[in-house]
């Protein structure tokens, strides 16, 4: 066999080799995402959990407040559709917004249930409500470093899926772009903070 044909199939079953490898790589990624997105849902659904019971907690107190706990209650079952429906495509843009869209309805629900409470002192007193409430507030924490880990994860498959010459793999056998999960703020939350003394 001639040198220039040894060259010729070495440097084909390299660029064959390099392409599985590429490949396998964006797979594993992508996967990754998924596995995020699964640490992120079991937080939610632990914060889901816990809504309900400071809501019952609530509602004893709060019977004239009837409003704010249905909002809440609503904006629990929204992040949970959103989440759902994440979960069969945690690297696709539209249900990923759709969740983050849900977050910040909840969020905007739960800031005005905390305002409520801080008006009855007896609620706020109570010993199950106290501890409903650390409960979601270390669950929120886990919430926020999954979230992290998922925003990190996303960024790592998209770094590799765009950086050449892996894009070339990347579009070839369709890996497009994850979505990361973005806060969602009004303009009224993005504006400054206005200090006066």
């Amino acid at each position: 066999m001639p040198a220039s044909q040894i060259i010729a199939l070495s440097v084909l079953a390299f660029v064959v080799f390099w392409a599985v490898g590429a490949y396998n790589r964006l797979i594993r990624l992508r996967n990754e995402i998924s596995n995020a997105f699964a640490q992120i849902d079991v937080q939610l659904k632990r914060r889901h959990d816990l809504i309900p019971n400071l809501v019952e907690v609530a509602r004893k107190f709060l019977e004239h407040e009837r409003d704010t706990l249905e909002r809440v209650t609503a904006a629990r079952a929204q992040v949970i559709a959103a989440a759902n429906l994440v979960k069969s495509r945690p690297n696709q843009a539209g249900p990923i917004q759709s969740l983050s869209m849900a977050e910040g309805v909840l969020a905007n629900a739960m800031a005005q249930f905390k305002a409520v409470v801080e008006a009855y002192p007896e609620l706020k007193a109570d010993q199950t409500m106290r501890d409903l409430s650390e409960e979601l507030t270390h669950t929120e924490n886990k919430v926020a470093f999954s979230r992290q880990l998922f925003n990190d994860v996303t960024l790592d498959y998209n770094n590799a899926a765009h950086q050449f010459p892996a894009n070339i793999v990347a579009s070839l056998f369709g890996f497009k772009t994850a979505a990361m999960l973005q806060a969602t703020q009004t303009e009224a939350e993005r504006a400054p903070v206005k200090v006066n003394f």
